[in-house]
């Protein structure tokens, strides 16, 4: 049992890593009921508090050690431990309500720490960490044990609902609600295109439709009104009456084929996102934003407005709606790069 600790000392910090990187990239892309993933992942982040505390001091010595011999894997795993305490710190400040000044959340900057972190344990445990057994896997006392640690760390975590400011459920506080325009301007990766001229853009149809079509502004009629919540990735959600052009009378004009069963929103970017045909007739590409034309960067003259859809996925700037039989997975990688 000494050369199974020895051997596998590292598997459930490192487990718990994997999952708060799993469910912190779920999180991106979740939908209303998915509560309990973000409850998953803070209470992971709260046992891992705990487990990063015990191994520095275990270790304290050999750190010393490997300090004064220069040691290139101390060296590591010192960059290990000082990102994995900025990712935790960043997150518990964020919960009890601090922030950064400028663009960039105290949010955004614990996601781009916890991916850090990730990489860097995965080849601090490369040479460390053996494959667990089959048996090790299925050992029930330190199944019940990582369970109950992290129920305890969900429980803590959820206290602060109480102790920390007010949040929804995926970690983002309210902004600019009801007000317009004035609400925060965010852009995926890079995408910052000139203003368009709304009276030279257009709007086009295409892909698995019976009759393709292109549309001017004078074509369509913008007087359908609906209120979403806009829930941005980076930090913040903001509640606003939308008005615009309802999707299933645009999808309606064009007729889609047997089959068909995805609908893809194109931006004059490149940037693209797709929603199942039954979710997207729900869907609106709005012009107007509290009775006031969108600006251009809330993505004048036309952007997807996508209900418990999140931030990133309401795509701005639309020129384009195309139609598919088959989701287009290519948009996972156009929304890394469009902008560049």
């Amino acid at each position: 049992m000494r050369a199974y600790g020895r051997r596998h000392r590292g598997l459930l910090p490192a487990r718990g890593v994997g999952i708060a990187l799993a469910t912190g990239l779920a999180g991106l892309v979740s939908r209303p009921g998915d509560a309990w993933l973000f409850l998953l992942h803070g209470g992971v982040g709260v046992t891992l508090v705990g487990f990063l505390g015990v191994k520095l001091w275990r270790v304290r010595a050999r750190v010393r050690a490997g300090v004064r011999a220069r040691s290139g894997r101390v060296a590591v795993s010192i960059l290990l431990t000082l990102l994995a305490v900025a990712a935790l710190a960043t997150g518990i400040a964020w919960v009890f309500g601090a922030s950064l000044p400028g663009a960039f959340t105290l949010m955004f900057v614990h996601a781009v720490l916890g991916v850090a972190t990730t990489v860097v344990l995965v080849g601090h445990l490369r040479d460390r960490l053996r494959i667990p057994s089959r048996a090790s896997l299925r050992d029930r006392r330190q199944t019940l044990s990582w369970v109950g640690m992290v129920t305890l760390g969900a429980a803590a975590y959820r206290a602060t609902d109480v102790l920390g400011t007010a949040r929804r459920y995926t970690g983002s506080r309210e902004r600019g609600s009801d007000s317009g325009n004035d609400f925060p301007v965010t852009a995926w990766v890079a995408d910052d295109p000139d203003p368009l001229d709304p009276e030279a853009w257009t709007l086009s149809v295409t892909g698995a439709v019976e009759t393709e079509r292109e549309f001017e502004r004078g074509d369509l009629a913008f007087d359908t009104q609906q209120r979403a919540l806009l829930d941005c990735t980076s930090g913040w959600y903001s509640e606003h009456d939308w008005r615009g052009l309802s999707v299933g009378e645009l999808l309606d004009t064009a007729g889609p084929t047997d089959g068909a069963s995805w609908v893809q929103f194109r931006s004059v970017t490149g940037y693209r996102w797709s929603l199942p045909l039954d979710e997207a007739r729900d869907a609106l590409l709005a012009t107007h934003v509290d009775g006031e034309p969108l600006r251009h960067g809330h993505g004048r003259p036309m952007r997807l407005v996508a209900p418990g859809r999140r931030g990133f996925q309401w795509v701005k700037w639309v020129t384009e709606v195309r139609v598919w039989r088959r989701r287009d997975y290519s948009e996972w990688v156009a929304i890394q790069v469009s902008g560049l």
